[in-house]
């Protein structure tokens, strides 16, 4: 799979923060899963997101701006991305929902330019 850096503002100290990522294409959007390989506990990327969602992406060299929305199990939208993000990765996300109760979220990154 091909990863992307995703650069969130950490939610209480403002800094900073890195985090690669394995993701699939969606038309324009870029779609990454808050897995943390089957963790109970969601990445703290994703809480960064939430609070922040202009983030930047880089892919490459290539660097631009998006926005991240989050789509959870159960919203409209959701299991046409999952499906997409574990064909891309051979079912990996699929193995890792299997190691934890936390329905895993689909995070859309949307390119701003």
């Amino acid at each position: 799979m091909d990863c992307l850096l995703l650069r969130t503002a950490g939610r209480r100290s403002g800094r900073r923060r890195t985090a690669a990522l394995a993701y699939a294409r969606d038309g324009r959007d870029y779609l990454v899963v808050a897995s943390v390989g089957g963790s109970d506990r969601p990445p703290g990327w994703l809480a960064n997101a939430r609070a922040e969602p202009s983030v930047e992406v880089q892919v490459g060299r290539r660097r631009f701006g998006a926005t991240a929305s989050v789509v959870e199990p159960g919203d409209a939208g959701y299991e046409p991305r999952w499906r997409l993000v574990n064909e891309r990765s051979s079912g990996r996300y699929r193995r890792y929902q299997s190691r934890t109760q936390r329905g895993l979220p689909v995070v859309v990154l949307r390119p701003t330019a």
